[in-house]
């Protein structure tokens, strides 16, 4: 089963223009998917907003989608031919200084929550910035987390609050859309020994898609695969999954990054960033069996590690 651990659909409550192209990841062979539905720029009323827009439009359209529940669930929708989604958010912020939050944004469909984005914030330290680590406030929430049974993510988190993080939580804990640093050196990627951290605790790194990412804006399947490689080289294929974080609106991209030096610095990031798209699954498939990959590994990598971690970390 191929799950995506992350898309980015534009932001906008009441803008139904990008919602048929949920259909893509259908038609691609997808079988579930997270959308983001803010980060930390974003209100806790815009979170909710966003939620009930999503929430809404997959109801009327249920004969093709269905909000994910529990694995079983999930399996069943898959094989009724549905596309099962999720909802993912990047940063704390999203709860404030309310903890309970967590059980409500579960309850709407949010299956995880990253601890910071790019910048530092109440919860702990940005990839992009001076981390300090997690706080006394990050360690309370990340044992709600656990308790309610919503996955923590660090992806776009410092590495001294990641590691903290990892050490602190009582389930795996995984990267949604990450790259590796020794395939190419970026803030947001990811080094070896935050990759062996994770997948030591039980954890997986989902690849991302973002050609600013992979390096020199290449999403061709063998510059994705490249990353995919390494991390199953380094950890197994078990510790691998996929999280193209593709963005729908590109032309929002651009906007958002000018607007944002402080989030994109402009060293770091430019105009037009490229995006591996659902469509080149086919591709990433054919390039791991020609790196030698078995078939089971490539079921791993593809959906099975991200099942393995929901039928762990999720509550009925």
């Amino acid at each position: 089963m191929c799950c995506d651990l992350h898309g980015c659909m534009p932001l906008r409550p009441g803008d139904d223009s990008f919602l048929p192209q949920l259909e893509r990841y259908r038609t691609a062979g997808v079988k579930f998917v997270s959308l983001n539905v803010g980060w930390d720029r974003t209100s806790i009323e815009d979170h909710m907003r966003m939620i009930a827009h999503l929430r809404g439009w997959l109801t009327q359209h249920a004969d093709r989608y269905a909000m994910v529940s529990d694995v079983v669930a999930l399996e069943e929708a898959a094989a009724a031919g549905k596309l099962t989604v999720a909802f993912d958010i990047e940063g704390m912020n999203a709860i404030g200084d309310q903890p309970s939050l967590i059980a409500l944004y579960y309850e709407l469909g949010v299956r995880w929550m990253l601890i910071a984005y790019n910048r530092n914030n109440r919860v702990g330290g940005g990839c992009q910035d001076v981390d300090s680590g997690l706080t006394a406030y990050g360690r309370e929430v990340i044992a709600e987390m656990a308790r309610v049974g919503m996955m923590l993510c660090c992806a776009h988190t410092g590495k001294r609050t990641a590691l903290q993080a990892i050490d602190l939580s009582a389930h795996p804990v995984i990267f949604s859309h990450a790259n590796a640093n020794a395939v190419f050196n970026h803030p947001r990627n990811l080094d070896d020994d935050v990759i062996k951290a994770c997948a030591g605790r039980g954890g997986l790194i989902g690849i991302s898609g973002v050609g600013t990412f992979l390096g020199n804006n290449d999403v061709s399947a063998s510059n994705f695969v490249r990353h995919i490689d390494h991390v199953a080289q380094l950890v197994g294929p078990e510790h691998v999954g996929l999280g193209l974080d593709y963005v729908f609106d590109l032309r929002e991209v651009d906007e958002l990054v000018a607007s944002a030096p402080e989030m994109y610095p402009p060293h770091l990031y430019g105009s037009g960033i490229k995006f591996v798209r659902p469509e080149q699954l086919p591709e990433i498939v054919e390039a791991l069996l020609r790196l030698g990959y078995a078939q089971d590994a490539i079921r791993m990598i593809l959906g099975e590690n991200v099942l393995r971690i929901a039928r762990a970390v999720w509550r009925s």
